[in-house]
């Protein structure tokens, strides 16, 4: 059974993305040494990548490569990719693709962005473990890491470490997902 994990940067309060929808704040933080645990490596385990739309969207506008060659990727939508950026498939149903997800067994799966995304997985379960990086930016506004739904966990600290730039890596498990 493929574990679902989540690996994703966060500021310091709590925003995944300011109240336009920018990175900028993030990519100045491009060059912090990340060491054993960084994107290139966690990306080389991971079989299975898995986007919100808003995500896809915001990828697709990049002028950047396609960077998940190799990679199964599936895209949560109800709308139709006209032109994709890469080779994808899309989903519209959040419990038939955890199914589907769940019965993969050639690695792990990444839910990639998307605070609501990740809620969604979260509420069904579906989600095993998550690397959050806290950034030393205060943004004051945008999208949280997680969307207030009501939904409540207490997920399990595996570890907490301090690491380059000033940035924070919390890693926790959600002891009761499927």
């Amino acid at each position: 059974m493929a574990r679902i994990i989540g690996y994703i940067a966060a500021s310091l309060d709590g925003l995944i993305a300011d109240e336009n929808d920018n990175l900028d704040w993030l990519f100045k933080y491009d060059s912090m040494d990340l060491g054993e645990h960084d994107y290139r490596t966690f990306l080389s385990g991971i079989r299975t990548v898995v986007m919100g739309r808003g995500t896809y969207d915001f990828i697709a506008r990049e002028p950047s490569p396609w960077a998940y060659d190799g990679k199964r990727t599936f895209v949560v939508t109800s709308r139709p990719i006209d032109d994709p950026k890469g080779p994808l498939e899309t989903r519209s149903d959040v419990d038939a693709l955890v199914d589907e997800l769940r019965a993969l067994d050639d690695g792990d799966v990444w839910m990639l962005g998307g605070g609501r995304l990740q809620m969604a997985f979260l509420e069904r379960g579906a989600l095993d473990e998550i690397e959050i990086y806290i950034i030393p930016e205060m943004l004051g506004g945008g999208q949280p890491l997680f969307p207030l739904t009501g939904f409540r966990a207490s997920p399990t600290l595996v570890s907490a470490k301090a690491i380059d730039q000033g940035c924070v890596r919390l890693h926790y498990r959600f002891d009761d997902a499927a």
